[in-house]
């Protein structure tokens, strides 16, 4: 496993960046490449941030452990507004759900859990509510 999402070569051809600035994990710079029809940040490079930022999320929680490996099995997402320019993404699990995770995965070797996600972009707005939901299993896990 990687030290963040963003060496993983699609997240790197996509063009997503590490953000440490307050409470933002990763965000999308500006540019032509990611402007719709409308000229604003297209849908599918806003769901590409989204799932990069909760696997983020999953590292900063979990390190670069090699005995988990991580699914994505389903991602639901919300869009709010257009988003303009650089969009920024934040992404949280309570410690509620990193003790389930924990646990879980130490009693079956697998274990499900949510990762929210929010976008922001360049002007402040709200402009993406995601929930992405991982699959985890124990290399060697029953």
């Amino acid at each position: 496993m990687k030290h963040s999402v963003t060496e993983l070569p699609f997240n790197r051809f996509m063009g997503i960046e590490s953000c440490r600035d307050g409470e933002l994990l990763l965000r999308l710079p500006a540019g032509d490449q990611y402007l719709n029809h409308l000229g604003t940040v297209h849908a599918s490079a806003l769901l590409s941030l989204a799932e990069a930022a909760s696997g983020e999320c999953l590292l900063q929680q979990f390190g670069t452990s090699d005995g988990l490996v991580p699914v994505v099995r389903r991602l639901e997402a919300k869009f709010r507004k257009p988003a303009n320019g650089v969009v920024g993404a934040k992404a949280s699990l309570s410690e509620e759900q990193v003790t389930q995770l924990k646990g879980n995965l130490a009693a079956k070797g697998r274990a499900m859990v949510l990762v929210q996600v929010e976008l922001y972009d360049a002007t402040g707005e709200h402009v993406l509510s995601a929930t992405v939901e991982w699959f985890v299993v124990a290399r060697g896990g029953r």
